[in-house]
């Protein structure tokens, strides 16, 4: 679990921010209106008010920057040399301790103006005070300016960092620039680190994870080291010695012995033992890299002098872990992150021994003695001379064996295959599992027309007693549906009754399928207006004529249709002067049609229905009812109309004038002074 996490330390803003932040929130957040002729003790405790909340509220900024920002001195060595050669501890800490002596001050400043405020005699004095007090926070943190500029710069980049745990496990790769760490970082982890063919590529650590053994391995990619003087090098450099110097963790030290690095093996070496102070205690392996280039066997004997060096100096750190001195497993190892060859292995040896050295560790520290204390191994003794074997039922022994020789008997078809001449020659049966009367069957090919049928209409040799089953099926629903065609609702009809029933069906099916002609020929049949269509098929004439010919009454039927259907205007007019009854002056008809022709008068406009109208299917028991729900309705919303305020979605229109900097009398001159 990482301890430190800088990517939530708060923003620090610069100084013009910082005050424009503060005085924003005091005009927003303390009273405004205040009048001279107000007691005086409500004036004072108005301007002390402002003066207090100033103050609290650059105390609790100020105090949030320096809580968060980590102390050099708390935190893990490895964060701390860290931070030093990144960003200067000095530096670092004079920035801190400005921000911690301007909250004093703006403490002490606030107390000593709260206190001349008690005396205020008057609104102007009262006033004069306030500004002065508000004058003397805003120029102290003026003054801290460039600290807080350099604290955010600082913030941004610790934001950037890796994660690193520097208590759990841990793999470190080292070595001169260029030699194939990050190459074999990206082989073993799901890190993407730039791998580029010059020197310095990687300038800071890098992190990555993998897992071993069912555990998560933390493996640190670090910049190139160069083999010079410790004060000569530069930060890149001082953040590998860093991670060497504070992590516990095993030590790769790669070797390029191709020397296509621009570096010979002996100023690998060099660099090598100028630094070996900093794996003491820690699991040592030197990886020579490159072997696609250039094999360890192939090298001078110089060169191979060089290496069998370091390897003693690794051996030591395995004698010094309590192994044994000929064990030279896991010490020097080949590979090439080119061809992936020896990639796996190189891991597995250092996650290996890092994981013996951690268990070593454990065993010798205190702690292993409580926990000791509390197992019990319990080994069972025997009490005589005989032999007590374990008891296994004679079935389960027999199911087992043939269990056994299932397994060994039964061949995959992948077997098969490359025993009978491999892919594209061996040619996998489909038929062989077929379940019929006689095996030999299942080879045989199975014809789908035989003399000029299907096969699969012959197949069922009861297909002729289902067919005959099936019609006589089918002559019973018919017979029941004829004999339930003449009888509505419960009741027999009488023999003419069914005959007009059975004319009317008949047309009916008739209409159904002159309308399905229709409807297919839509597209390609022109469309004929209604006074060119000589037919008149659908009029009330001919309904009349042919429910008459039935021997049915059709006026009920034409009267419905033509109230259903829209008169013309004259013909409407005239009913209606026609409903007036008796009021009207007796005239005569001739006279009395030519001027309702010329009176005739537009239809009506359409009107709305009544609000406390009820609608069938509202569930509302009459009007009264009706008008009380939606009086109810309104007065329930009322509240919360009055309550929608501005949100988030709305439409907003910021504030660009802040009335703290704005407001009042100006005079010729700045306008940002407070």
């Amino acid at each position: 679990m990482v301890q430190y996490n800088f990517k939530k330390i708060t923003v620090v803003p610069n100084g013009k921010d910082f005050i424009d932040i503060i005085l924003s929130r005091t005009q927003r957040q303390t009273p405004t209106v205040v009048h001279k002729g107000y007691a005086i003790s409500r004036l004072r405790q108005f301007y002390m008010r402002k003066v207090k909340y100033t103050q609290q509220n650059f105390h609790e900024k100020l105090s949030t920057i320096i809580d968060e920002f980590p102390r050099l001195d708390d935190i893990h060595p490895f964060y701390g040399d860290l931070l030093h050669v990144l960003y200067n501890k000095d530096h670092y800490k004079l920035a801190l301790g400005q921000i911690n002596t301007a909250r004093n001050l703006i403490s002490k400043i606030a107390k000593d103006y709260v206190k001349l405020l008690k005396y205020g005699d008057s609104l102007y004095r009262c006033k004069s005070l306030k500004v002065a007090a508000l004058g003397r926070m805003c120029t102290v943190i003026k003054r801290i300016g460039p600290s807080l500029a350099y604290l955010e710069q600082i913030r941004q980049h610790m934001a950037r960092l890796p994660s690193i745990d520097p208590n759990t496990r841990t793999m470190l790769i080292c070595g001169y620039p260029n030699v194939g760490k990050s190459s074999f970082m990206n082989k073993i982890t799901r890190a993407d680190v730039d791998v580029q063919p010059y020197a310095f590529t990687t300038k800071s650590l890098f992190v990555g994870h993998t897992d071993y053994k069912y555990l998560r391995y933390q493996v640190i990619d670090t910049p190139g080291i160069l083999d010079r003087p410790f004060e000569d090098r530069n930060i890149i450099e001082m953040c590998s010695i860093t991670a060497l110097a504070h992590l516990r963790a095993a030590v790769l030290f790669f070797l390029d012995i191709s020397g296509s690095c621009g570096y010979s093996i002996a100023q690998q070496a060099a660099l090598f033992h100028s630094i070996k102070s900093l794996f003491m205690n820690k699991p040592l392996i030197i990886v020579c890299n490159k072997t696609d280039l250039q094999p360890l066997d192939g090298i001078s004997e110089e060169d191979r002098k060089l290496v069998m060096e370091m390897k003693a100096e690794a051996m030591k750190t395995v004698i010094g872990q309590g192994g044994e001195p000929t064990n030279e497993e896991g010490v020097l190892l080949t590979m090439s992150t080119l061809t992936e060859d020896g990639v796996i292995a190189v891991k597995n040896a250092a996650c290996e021994r890092l994981l013996n050295q951690r268990v070593e560790l454990k065993m010798k520290s205190k702690k292993i003695n409580d926990c000791l204390n509390r197992f019990h191994v319990a080994l069972p003794k025997p009490r005589d001379q005989k032999e007590r074997p374990a008891c296994i039922p004679q079935a389960v022994l027999e199911a087992k064996a043939k269990q056994a020789a299932e397994k060994e008997k039964r061949k995959t078809e992948k077997e098969l295959e490359d025993e009978n001449g491999g892919a594209g020659v061996y040619s996998a049966s489909l038929r062989k599992n077929y379940i019929l009367a006689n095996d030999e069957w299942k080879e045989d090919t199975m014809p789908e027309i035989l003399d000029g049928h299907n096969v699969y209409d012959f197949i069922d040799p009861d297909i002729l007693l289902r067919l005959e089953e099936l019609e006589r099926e089918e002559g019973l629903r018919q017979a029941e549906e004829e004999g339930d065609d003449f009888v509505m609702d419960g009741q027999e009809l009488s023999l003419e009754e069914q005959e007009a029933l059975a004319e009317i069906r008949k047309k009916k099916s008739l209409l159904i399928q002159q309308h399905r002609m229709k409807k297919s020929t839509a597209e390609s049949r022109p469309v004929v207006p209604r006074k060119f269509d000589t037919d008149r098929k659908f009029t009330t004439g001919r309904m009349g004529r042919q429910l008459s010919s039935l021997g049915l009454d059709p006026s009920l039927a034409i009267n419905r249709a033509r109230s259903k259907s829209r008169g013309r205007k004259r013909e409407r007019s005239v009913d209606k002067r026609e409903g007036d009854g008796g009021d009207a002056m007796d005239i005569d008809d001739n006279q009395a049609s030519k001027k309702l022709r010329l009176r005739s008068t537009s239809r009506s406009r359409s009107r709305s229905r009544p609000p406390g109208e009820v609608i069938p299917g509202e569930g509302l028991k009459d009007s009264a009812q009706k008008i009380k729900a939606i009086k109810l309705a309104k007065k329930s919303v009322l509240k919360r109309n009055k309550n929608a305020r501005r949100g988030e979605a709305d439409r907003v229109i910021p504030t660009l004038k802040p009335k703290h900097l704005f407001s009042g009398k100006r005079s010729i001159g700045k306008t940002q002074r407070r």
